[in-house]
């Protein structure tokens, strides 16, 4: 899926467009820091969850029975990035790129919560307009889809269980073969498509297991620039300047990312925009106004 109003022009990639008009130093930067993991940057923050409780409850009434946390910090992140684009890039070939409106989405996913269940990546495409809700139904269909089926067999299954089946040496040939094809933008966009390691973020919830977010490595196959993770909630004893003591719900998000596509201000304010709307997020129910363009 390309993004509204792209026209390709020599230099971009099937999947992004070249930002051209950068600073020297970025675009220095990604022939200097070669890899993701060696260009990563770790946050993490704490959201009060009073207001989120309240906005899933009623979404919920209104029949999006699975609404949860995860579909609201999506949500808010996806705002986020219709105001601040730059967070939407990607490196690839040590050249940066912009996929403007449209937001390929990583997840794992299980049939069912055991052990023993079998789990793939899906992958929404979500648009920089989505609201809450647009976010849910995009993403449950695909939760849906695959789970029912016997088997988990969407397109990265079937593309892994393909290259499952080459010996060891000729596998780690043809992985290097597929990064030198992606780095000169040689690989079918099919495959891009289906590949989890090409998307604008991959997120993972530890809420579910019951534990504290971790610090998700990024890939160096590919091009995901960020990996959020949220934890399970957890009650805080605050004190007011009253003198009183409430009890408030928390939960912990962690974002580790490429600090080549854009600088530490414009991160900053990103995520500062996503806290925004996951404390008072039924703004995400209102359309999006003013979205910015990347750079050209």
């Amino acid at each position: 899926m390309e993004a509204k109003n792209f026209k390709q022009r020599w230099g971009d990639r099937k999947d992004g467009r070249r930002v051209r008009s950068l600073t020297a130093m970025a675009m220095v930067s990604p022939y200097i820091m070669v890899t993701r993991n060696t260009s990563s940057n770790l946050f993490r923050d704490s959201v009060e969850i009073t207001e989120m409780e309240r906005y899933i409850r009623e979404k919920r009434k209104q029949g999006l029975n699975n609404f949860g946390i995860m579909h609201v910090i999506i949500a808010a992140y996806v705002r986020a990035l219709s105001q601040r684009p730059a967070v939407n890039r990607f490196i690839a070939g040590q050249k940066i790129y912009a996929r403007d409106e449209y937001i390929e989405m990583s997840l794992v996913v299980k049939k069912e919560m055991s052990a023993e269940s079998p789990d793939t990546c899906i992958k929404p495409i979500l648009d920089a307009h989505d609201t809450a809700t647009d976010v849910y139904n995009k993403i449950n269909a695909l939760i849906e889809q695959n789970k029912a089926t016997q088997e988990l067999n969407n397109n990265f299954d079937n593309v892994a269980k393909l290259f499952s089946f080459i010996p060891g040496v000729l596998l780690k040939f043809a992985v290097w073969l597929l990064k030198l094809l992606d780095y000169f933008d040689l690989l079918p966009r099919a495959l891009t498509m289906a590949s989890p390691f090409h998307a604008s973020f991959f997120i993972t919830s530890m809420g579910s297991l019951g534990i504290p977010p971790i610090y998700h490595h990024l890939y160096d196959f590919g091009n995901i620039p960020v990996f959020l993770a949220f934890g399970s909630k957890y009650r805080k004893n605050e004190l007011n300047a009253d003198g009183t003591v409430t009890e408030k719900k928390y939960i912990d998000i962690t974002a580790v990312t490429d600090e080549r596509i854009c600088d530490g201000f414009y991160y900053a304010s990103a995520f500062k925009l996503m806290r925004t709307f996951l404390k008072n997020p039924f703004v995400l129910d209102e359309p999006v106004e003013g979205e910015i363009r990347d750079m050209d």
